[in-house]
């Protein structure tokens, strides 16, 4: 199995110049979380857009409604990225989305057949079904955060961070859960250095489409895109409400112009702005 180190400088020679995705990218050997780091950085004043900050090893990844995840050294990609969408603030909502379709996009590149699970969860096929995904297993995350920045020159769009893990050499005594794979397990002979570079490329590419529709996912394409990966629209859902106050059964009908899902209910539209979202089987 390839746990080889990032290659900073090729990956630097790749992704930073002139035409390239990001104007700087950071390597650290270890930290708890990207994330967390860059959020600082936005938040000192320190940052500068687009940037990347990746680890070799991250001690206490974050997840949706402060879950951790970690893996062992040198086995996944823990990566997170600091974006200025020039977009109306509306269409944050679609940032996360267009991440976690350019998660899919790079692993197709790779050979892998990727969906999505709304709003962002990256899933792999799978022999046997898993409860919540349903012939799948996770091979990605994704979270997106709008950081405030007081120190920002007016009428500097918002950061955004933007925390991708990608699950590339893991064996399946590695996972982080029995619902998760990696892209070793699905065949795919993949290295982070590899995986890296496609994600800041895509990532570039789709919130670049995004800005220049204005914030519009639809007139910029990412919404047909969208649907077209999603292993969530067309399923009869269960639905968690962020705070865990409210739980929704429905069918996953569409996703809103701000990113929602919005489900066909037996009391009619119910829209999800967050939460977790499971796939249920067909039958009631």
């Amino acid at each position: 199995m390839n746990r080889e180190p990032l290659d900073v400088d090729a990956l630097r020679h790749a992704l930073c110049h002139a035409d390239g995705p990001l104007a700087r990218l950071d390597a650290v050997d270890a930290t708890a979380s990207t994330s967390s780091d860059l959020v600082a950085q936005v938040r000192a004043g320190t940052a500068r857009a687009p940037a990347a900050l990746v680890a070799e090893h991250q001690t206490a990844g974050r997840g949706r409604a402060g879950r951790s995840w970690e893996t062992p050294p040198g086995a996944a990609l823990t990566v997170s990225f600091l974006l200025r969408p020039q977009v109306p603030p509306a269409a944050l909502g679609w940032v996360p989305l267009a991440a976690g379709l350019a998660v899919v996009r790079t692993l197709a590149i790779l050979g892998c057949d990727a969906r999505l699970k709304w709003p962002n969860d990256v899933l792999l096929p799978a022999d046997t079904p898993a409860d919540g995904l349903g012939e799948h297993r996770k091979v990605a995350g994704v979270l997106a955060e709008v950081v405030p920045d007081a120190g920002a020159p007016a009428g500097e769009p918002p950061a955004v961070v933007v925390g991708i893990g990608v699950n590339v050499s893991q064996q399946a005594d590695e996972l982080p859960v029995p619902t998760a794979t990696s892209l070793a397990l699905a065949g795919a002979a993949a290295d982070r250095d590899a995986v890296l570079i496609g994600l800041a490329r895509e990532l570039s590419d789709a919130v670049g489409r995004l800005e220049a529709a204005a914030g519009d996912a639809a007139a910029a394409g990412l919404a047909a895109d969208y649907a077209a990966v999603s292993a969530t629209l067309g399923t009869r859902v269960r639905a968690e409400l962020a705070g865990g106050d409210d739980v929704v059964v429905g069918w996953a009908d569409r996703v809103a112009d701000d990113g929602a899902l919005v489900l066909a209910t037996s009391g009619g539209e119910r829209v999800v702005t967050a939460g977790d979202v499971h796939h249920l089987r067909a039958h009631p």
